[in-house]
């Protein structure tokens, strides 16, 4: 998660989602990302995030793989000022996540068997009156 948040931020940033007036004709416009290239971009950086706080590196890595391969198919779109800055961090995001599996869930608990599951006992097989020397034979 560590990984993934600075680059989402990064992405936020540099695609300038500041407020929507115009800077004055003085001021020269700053290069910006296109909104939805770069929600897109923060969206595949949160799914790295996500998936390295559940502790699966493996998915984490796929997702950041996807994220370079995204960011190299779009990088005529991005500003030239923009681009070495975010192509080296999203091209060195893959190379820090460990791909380690999920760990696995919990086993589920056992059911709870009903007291009326149980087989109840036998009663004692019955052979009639004991003899034990006591009343009549």
């Amino acid at each position: 998660m560590r990984y993934a948040a600075p680059l989402a931020l990064a992405v936020l940033v540099l695609s300038g989602c500041g407020g929507s007036q115009k800077p004055p004709a003085a001021v020269a416009k700053p290069p910006h990302i296109p909104r939805a290239l770069a929600h897109t971009w923060a969206a595949q950086a949160d799914a790295v995030a996500q998936a390295l706080a559940a502790g699966d590196g493996c998915t984490a890595l796929a997702h950041a793989n996807e994220l370079r391969a995204a960011v190299t198919s779009s990088e005529a779109k991005v500003p030239t000022r923009l681009r070495a800055t975010l192509t080296s961090v999203v091209d060195a995001l893959p190379g820090r996540i460990t791909c380690n599996p999920a760990p696995p869930p919990p086993p589920a608990p056992a059911p709870r068997q009903k007291h009326e599951d149980h087989p109840k006992p036998k009663p004692p097989h019955d052979h009639g009156p004991h003899r034990h020397g006591h009343g009549r034979h």
